[in-house]
């Protein structure tokens, strides 16, 4: 009893922040004590509120108190030290759910710190002390504290199993190796555990090397596509300095042609303005002879010169302006400019395009070979993994990426386009996944609507139509006319529509949903959305929802997919085109994600 009490007044003079003893005591306006540095340090997290409480009473001061060193309580802490009085253990010392609790304590039993395999008991790190200081216990075996040391006890005999039946590969008592294991091949479980530490080195030798040749390969691959990015910018910079030299020197041989042409027209211009003035001269002579021929009172004389003035005055030298070119031509050269400017852009466009396909499928056909070596190393196991696609489109994406459409034009013979999520629901129809078609990862369930990517191969037999490379499967009845449902999924998910005939063996692109002119897909992750089609991906903003409605008007040529969220649809992403081929709803679970599930809805509310 008596210890009880000195129990309680230890307590009593322990910091309820840090669990020990009081050191520099201070007492707050409230009555409760606290070490300085532990009550600072607590307050100093609340100085951008301005408000200070206390922590067991939550007693609030505005402003902060000013602390004050309790002297009193300091020579009692100081007191109880001299003692040899410790403070009580902190609540976090006890043994908790989980935790491997002091075989030895009573009451409430502390933390184990070690196991004894002689002993085959657990000590806390004070009933731990005789192992260290008694020579008694030399030759005990300590390890990491453990709650599975029934597993070292023989259960038929009730004695520690301290070797090994190699016979029948299990440890053993001493009496089962008179027992049932006579005449068997035992040894020491040490020597056992010495033979196969070997092994555990080896193995992780092994490994070790496998890292560090993986770490060089991809080393030496960051290296080479860094090596061959940077001789293919330098060279298409040379091209295009080139090109852009050929266009200079076009130019200006143009510009000096079309000087060239100003020169010599300038000057048959100048020789005409010449002759042009001398023949105004000699106009102006002769109305000058004219004009005095006017004022000849004499009627006689008139006569006789006017045949000669007027004969003379008729032959008019003409300009020779054939010579010069007309000014449109001019303009000519200019329309002839223009028409090579937009063939070089029609070329330039059509070249770029072909040139950005190149560079992605570089990308593709990467990824495709890193995803390949990856699982083939985790998973020793020839299936391809997709990787989940990026939220930034690549360059291709502008150019031949699916056009978004607005709902067509519904004349008055054509049902309206659904619009709320009950108008959607008339058009739900109940289907199932294709087991012939399941990659052998894929695992299906309730009654053939659920899906889910699997660690290990499920026995699936042997089916011409199951996707053997890409963790994917297709639905069993095809999709016609107008069809709606809604997929429940988790992890990462692809959700698509699929033609009937999409290929299914291998692990290339005309395989993966998404890579292909033959299907169109949604890639689910809680990061957000991404559609791809032909190997191009477009991301999608907004909020993710786990549940995604699918929407099929065949005869249309539309598709879309909404993110569902109690009866509020969000558009996704819709495409418009022509729909030729049977068409069925399709799932992709791949390798990196087990865990990942997608479900077709069947009764939906």
């Amino acid at each position: 009893m008596a210890q009880q009490g000195v129990q309680l007044d230890q307590e009593q003079f322990c910091c309820s922040i840090c669990l020990d003893l009081l050191k520099d005591p201070v007492t707050v306006p409230c009555g409760h004590s606290y070490c300085r540095t532990c009550i600072e340090g607590y307050w100093n997290q609340d100085d951008q509120r301005g408000t200070f409480s206390c922590p067991q009473c939550r007693h609030a001061f505005i402003p902060r108190p000013v602390l004050k060193r309790n002297t009193m309580l300091a020579e009692v802490v100081e007191s109880l030290k001299k003692t040899g009085l410790q403070a009580a253990p902190p609540d976090h010392c006890y043994a908790g759910p989980g935790d491997v609790a002091c075989d030895v304590c009573t009451g409430r039993r502390l933390k184990a710190v070690k196991t004894c395999l002689q002993c085959l008991v657990s000590y806390c790190d004070t009933h731990l002390q005789p192992h260290y200081q008694s020579p008694a216990f030399k030759r005990h075996q300590l390890v990491q504290a453990s709650g599975e040391l029934q597993e070292n006890i023989c259960s038929r005999h009730n004695e520690v199993r301290k070797l090994f039946c190699r016979t029948d590969q299990q440890c053993i008592c001493s009496l089962c190796s008179v027992d049932e294991h006579k005449g068997h091949d035992t040894t020491s479980a040490a020597a056992e555990r010495a033979e196969r530490q070997k092994e555990v080195d080896k193995s992780q030798q092994n490994i070790q090397q496998r890292i560090q040749e993986r770490e060089k390969d991809v080393k030496g691959l960051v290296e080479s596509i860094k090596h061959r990015a940077d001789r293919a910018v330098e060279d298409s910079d040379t091209i295009f300095t080139e090109l852009i030299s050929s266009m200079e020197r076009r130019r200006s041989e143009v510009r000096q042609l079309i000087r060239d042409q100003q020169e010599r027209q300038v000057s048959r211009a100048e020789e005409l303005r010449r002759r042009a003035g001398q023949e105004v001269t000699e106009l102006r002579r002769r109305h000058a002879e004219l004009e005095q021929l006017s004022l000849t009172e004499d009627h006689i004389r008139f006569l006789q010169r006017y045949t000669s003035s007027l004969s003379t005055t008729s032959e008019s030298t003409h300009p020779a302006s054939s010579h010069v070119c007309p000014l449109r031509h001019f303009e000519d050269v200019t329309v002839a400019v223009s028409k090579m400017r937009d063939r070089l852009e029609d070329i330039l466009t059509e070249e770029g395009t072909n040139v950005s396909e190149t560079v992605n499928r570089v990308d593709v056909s990467l990824r495709d070979s890193l995803l390949h070596d990856a699982d083939h190393a985790v998973a020793q196991s020839p299936e391809a993994h997709p990787p989940r696609p990026t939220l930034r489109p690549p360059a291709s994406a502008l150019l031949g990426a699916p056009r978004l459409v607005n709902p067509p034009l519904v004349s008055l013979s054509t049902p309206a386009e659904p619009k709320t999520r009950a108008e959607f629901l008339q058009y739900s129809r109940p289907i199932t996944l294709d087991p012939n078609t399941a990659h052998q990862r894929l695992s299906l369930s309730k009654g053939n609507r659920k899906v889910t990517r699997m660690n290990t191969r499920q026995s699936h037999p042997d089916h011409p139509e199951r996707f053997t490379g890409w963790g994917q499967v297709l639905s069993r009845e095809a999709l016609s006319g107008r069809w709606y449902s809604e997929v429940e999924w988790s992890g990462h998910c692809v959700i698509a529509v699929s033609h009937t005939d999409i290929s299914r063996t291998g692990s290339g692109d005309e395989c993966g949903f998404g890579w292909n002119d033959k299907s169109w897909s949604l890639y689910c992750t809680e990061q957000g959305y991404t559609f791809m089609h032909r190997g191009i991906e477009t991301p999608i903003p907004g909020r993710v929802s786990s549940r995604v409605g699918v929407y099929l008007d065949h005869s249309a040529g539309t598709l879309s997919f909404y993110g569902v969220s109690d009866d509020t649809m969000t558009v996704l992403h819709t495409v418009h085109t022509t729909f030729t081929h049977n068409l069925h709803v399709g799932f992709g679970l791949y390798g990196y994600y087990p865990g990942s599930t997608a479900e077709l809805l069947y009764e939906l509310n």
